[in-house]
């Protein structure tokens, strides 16, 4: 995986102390998506976003998602320039670009290879 080089954390609804580890990659993958299929995001409406897909399984911390940002602005796969936030408060807005796209495409082939590989895996002896 080209994209992350931290991990996130995120903290299950049926679990309020304990955290589960995002594979490193994923929080990148899953802000481009978003910024794919939402158009222009700031990272608060980012993060909020996801936990609303996730239906709240995520819990995502702004600072958390501002890194992922940062990264994915430093590699090209996102641009971005300020604007007014919903609440008219001067706000970043976030764009994935043409070579986001790419690596948006990329990245989801690949995940959706491992999550078949990983998901035969767990299977095994199952099928008794």
């Amino acid at each position: 995986m080209a994209i992350a080089k931290e991990a996130c954390y995120i903290t299950p609804v049926a679990m309020t102390k304990d955290r589960s580890e995002v594979l490193q990659g994923t929080l990148d993958l899953m802000v481009l998506k978003a910024l794919d299929a939402l158009g222009p995001l700031h990272g608060y409406g980012i993060a909020r976003r996801l936990e609303q897909i996730s239906a709240d399984r995520l819990r995502l911390n702004e600072g958390t998602v501002y890194n992922s940002l940062l990264r994915l602005v430093q590699q090209g796969w996102v641009s971005s320039e300020w604007g007014a936030s919903e609440s008219n408060r001067k706000a970043k807005f976030y764009s994935i670009t043409k070579t986001g796209r790419k690596q948006l495409a990329r990245e989801t082939e690949s995940w959706q290879r491992i999550s078949g590989v990983i998901g035969r895996v767990l299977r095994l002896g199952s099928e008794h």
